[in-house]
């Protein structure tokens, strides 16, 4: 039996069950979390990721461009940096709603929004007027910007960084290689952390920003993953920047990469909560859709125990992503915990979203070119980048027992 509901919806009628096509869910953003301007640009982002989304992936170095050419033209980068004509703090819940917006519809949009922001974090943070004179560019969509944090045997363990910048006269030299880098190959702009030597490990590294043309720097490797992003290992041969290339002070610079994290490591749920609603979505209309034994999957009880499972996972990871958002942009220092409780929880429980989503689209979940198969591609490489979810794990214990 099916008929219309009031707002045009099919719905299907089975045992008592409504089931509607499948809307985004926007009930979230009444939450208290959120005001009218956090609303307002869910709408309108939804309405311009309909109309400019997906783009192809053939070319993953030319989509990325392109992707930061639109985003910057229709002002979508502007949350991502400071602007330097109207200054102000990161507005944290702005940034999670924009790639959860982005990632419900291509992944590779998202990952264009989110590198923009993190690329220049350290810029927002800390930089000085002179350095802060690439955000416009950044914001504007004109430059392209990459982190540079992750070395072959520092991934995780920052403290362990050796890649050195050793002071000569009114220069810094690097030496040593970067891994791992996103947009690696074609940013314009690279903030790089070295070991200056202050003190022994965390203490003893600064960072610096190395425009992507420095002589010295170069493409050792592209790195091809399961979910093509541009991704590369970086040489440094004795490239020699002017000491104005430091950000902040000699010795700050695990500071600053762990401030910068703590913007944005929630960003990172949210790019996970994106793909897990997408996946609900998909799944919802799946199940109304498909027949099995001559009725809709919905009217399977173990069907409706794995969309009630997806459902709940989505809305709790929701309320730890947007908790971590609304603390930081409330004038908290720091949301280590927070941050590290939201990236870890909405990261490992999208992946068990799409992982059922796969199971209710049966063969269609793993053929090349299905959103289910591209969302499962997409959600691993969360639980593993700013921070692996091992890792959350020890922040989140060492957070709860310093504080007792």
């Amino acid at each position: 039996m099916s008929g219309r509901t009031e707002g045009g919806a099919v719905e299907r009628r089975a045992w008592g069950i409504v089931v509607e096509a499948p809307m985004p869910d926007r009930s979230f953003l009444h939450w208290p979390f959120f005001e009218d301007r956090h609303r307002q640009l869910a709408e309108r982002l939804d309405a311009w990721c309909a109309k400019n989304l997906p783009v192809s992936h053939h070319d993953v170095d030319a989509a990325c461009r392109e992707l930061v050419s639109k985003l910057g033209r229709d002002g979508w980068l502007k949350p991502t940096a400071l602007d330097t004509d109207n200054p102000g703090p990161l507005d944290v819940r702005t940034l999670c709603i924009a790639r959860e917006t982005l990632a419900r519809h291509d992944g590779l949009a998202d990952f264009a929004f989110a590198m923009q922001g993190l690329g220049t974090g350290a810029l927002s943070l800390f930089g000085t007027p002179e350095q802060q004179e690439w955000l416009a560019k950044t914001r504007a969509g004109k430059a392209i910007s990459a982190f540079a944090l992750s070395e072959p045997r520092s991934g995780s363990d920052v403290a362990n960084t050796e890649m050195t910048a050793t002071r000569d006269g009114d220069c810094y030299v690097l030496s040593g290689e970067k891994t791992w880098i996103s947009n690696g190959g074609i940013a314009d702009l690279y903030v790089v952390f070295a070991r200056t030597g202050e003190a022994p490990g965390a203490k003893g590294l600064s960072a610096f920003l190395v425009p992507g043309d420095a002589k010295g720097l170069g493409i050792a490797e592209r790195l091809e993953v399961i979910a093509p992003h541009p991704l590369a290992r970086l040489s440094f041969d004795q490239v020699r920047l002017p000491a104005a290339a430091l950000i902040g002070r000699p010795g700050d610079g695990f500071r600053i990469a762990m401030s910068v994290l703590d913007v944005f490591r929630s960003t990172v749920g949210a790019a996970a909560l994106g793909f897990a609603r997408r996946a609900l979505d998909e799944s919802i209309k799946r199940v109304a859709e498909r027949k099995l034994f001559g009725a809709p999957m919905a009217e399977l009880q173990m069907v409706q125990g794995h969309i009630a499972d997806m459902a709940l996972d989505v809305d709790a990871a929701a309320l730890l992503v947007y908790r971590a958002a609304w603390t930081k942009d409330m004038g908290a220092a720091r949301v280590t915990r927070e941050a590290a409780m939201a990236k870890l929880f909405a990261t490992d429980k999208a992946q068990e979203v799409i992982d059922k989503a796969v199971q209710l689209h049966g063969g269609d979940g793993v053929r090349k070119g299905h959103i289910i198969e591209s969302l499962y591609r997409e959600i691993r490489a969360l639980r593993i980048y700013e921070g692996a979810s091992d890792v959350q794990k020890v922040v989140i214990a060492r957070q709860v027992m310093g504080a007792a």
